[in-house]
């Protein structure tokens, strides 16, 4: 499923016009953002949590030189799926 049919979808779940199910699902999408990028995790019961993950600079190869090169350090936001998925999809 992609952005588009989940607004298809969240639209024929709801009633609401497509145009507002696109409105209410680029916001759910934008408030995780911005809760994750305030350090923040988003905890949906029964869901699961999103949080994020920090990723410790490295040392890695150029597969093309075989030539080492340093990889940053970064952000990685994760997905912890809750119970309730976990048992929808099993």
């Amino acid at each position: 499923m992609n952005k588009n049919e989940l607004i298809s979808a969240v639209a024929d779940a709801t009633g609401l016009s497509k145009s507002d199910a696109a409105n209410a699902v680029e916001n759910v999408f934008d408030t995780i953002t911005k809760a994750l990028s305030g350090g923040d995790e988003v905890r949906l019961v029964g869901f699961g949590t999103f949080s994020v993950g920090k990723r410790k600079e490295s040392t890695g190869r150029n597969p093309r030189t075989g030539e080492e090169m340093k990889i940053k350090a970064s952000n990685q936001p994760k997905f912890k799926a809750g119970k309730g998925l976990k048992d929808a999809v099993n």
